[in-house]
């Protein structure tokens, strides 16, 4: 008996000593899920995030549903760095549909709207970086490529694109193409920019290639959704 009583006594001391050493912690509110807030009637999330199985590829972690707006806003870009946005044209994936690219020298800027995407249906969409062949002076209308009045003006960069293709492919077209053709087949089997590292900053999540072209990504998700004007006037005309 007299052991029993000593346990008893030391589990109650022990019992005694835990409670003290608990911390009790203040109730939090959550009005949001993780990375997100709430302005002028949208959810606005940075919940994007890498798959360690596709180190290149930026997805967001609950699918885009139609009437989202996805605003995608390169920071920095290379002159020879595209950053696309595709979307899964099969059920399997094994197709994929070219929804917008960005270039350095038109990422939007001050222009909130080109970086903007109005989604119109509810798939797989996904976000990576690819490098291909600089384009030549020669290939800008000083050798036998010219343009004329008709014809996007040469900026340094292809504008024309297959619109179908393999996920993770950007398959340049036209004379462009035609003229840095060995270059071009050979930058389309690389392998896309790998993610160099990723952060969340409040409701905006941030990633940034190898070679430092940095990216911020948010999506916008109505809390009304009777906001057609609004998302009219926020998102560019196509």
């Amino acid at each position: 008996m007299k052991l029993a009583h000593t346990l008893w006594m030391g589990s109650v001391t022990l019992a005694s000593l835990v409670a003290s050493a608990q911390t009790t912690l203040p109730a939090v509110k959550v009005t949001a899920p993780a990375y997100s807030s709430q302005h002028g009637g949208y959810l606005i999330s940075g919940d994007f995030k890498v798959d360690p199985r596709m180190p290149s590829v930026v997805f967001p972690a609950q699918a885009l549903v139609k009437d989202d707006i996805l605003s995608i806003e390169p920071i920095h870009l290379q002159d020879d760095e595209y950053l696309v946005l595709q979307e899964c044209a099969s059920a399997d994936c094994h197709q994929a549909s070219l929804v917008r690219i960005w270039k350095s020298d038109d990422i939007g800027g001050d222009n909130t709207r080109r970086n903007r995407v109005w989604i119109t249906h509810e798939n797989k969409y996904f976000i990576w970086l690819k490098r291909l062949p600089e384009v030549s002076g020669v290939s800008c209308g000083q050798g036998w490529f010219k343009f004329d009045a008709t014809t996007t003006k040469c900026g340094g960069h292809f504008t024309s694109f297959q619109q179908i293709t393999p996920p993770l492919m950007l398959i340049p077209n036209g004379d462009l193409a035609a003229f840095h053709q060995d270059a071009v087949q050979k930058a389309i089997q690389a392998d896309p920019v790998q993610v160099a590292r990723q952060a969340h900053e409040g409701s905006t999540y941030v990633v940034t290639y190898e070679g430092g072209s940095t990216v911020r990504i948010r999506r916008m998700h109505a809390a009304n959704e009777s906001r057609e004007t609004e998302k009219s006037d926020a998102v560019e005309s196509k």
